[in-house]
């Protein structure tokens, strides 16, 4: 039996010793690592090494998932925000073409240039604080919506330095 085990063990070293076009077949001999002795430093050091990757995963995956929420709230703060404004943009667009129908209105019953002169400057006078009043609500309300954006922003960048300081 080992005279067949020998023919076979033979064999199969040929076959591996060169491949389909007569070239030597250089294959890296394969060591087993986990029954080599390692030294208990080097291994100390390896645990050591692992766990603070871990806990650098750990820490990272955390700020990620909380950066992520951050912006999650932060753009439907502004959606939400950009919806609002683009509602008052058009309620002041209706309020506006009310007002004209109404002037319009008015103007057919003018009888005399003086009351149209009146009508008219009346109109215009009207128009002008009304321009103002929207404008001023308007810049209050996308200071307003700005402010909501940055704010959880600007505190998660805080906490964010802070805590890399820390």
């Amino acid at each position: 039996m080992t005279e067949a085990n020998s023919v076979t063990i033979k064999a199969e070293s040929e076959k591996r010793a060169s491949s389909s076009f007569g070239l030597p077949n250089s294959e890296i001999p394969k060591f087993d690592l986990s029954k080599m002795e390692m030294p208990a430093a080097f291994r100390e050091f390896a645990d050591r090494g692992v766990a603070q990757a871990r806990n650098t995963y750990e820490n990272a995956k955390a700020a990620t998932e909380e950066a992520t929420d951050l912006l999650k709230d932060t753009y439907k703060t502004a959606a939400k925000g950009a919806t609002n404004y683009n509602l008052k943009v058009i309620e002041i667009a209706r309020t506006n073409t009310n007002r004209a129908f109404d002037y319009a209105y008015k103007l057919m019953g003018v009888k005399s240039p003086s009351e149209l002169l009146e009508l008219s400057t009346a109109h215009a006078r009207k128009q002008f604080e009304a321009m103002t009043a929207q404008t001023k609500e308007l810049t209050e309300f996308a200071q307003k919506v700005t402010t909501e954006i940055v704010e959880p922003i600007k505190t998660g960048v805080t906490k964010a330095l802070n805590n890399k300081i820390a």
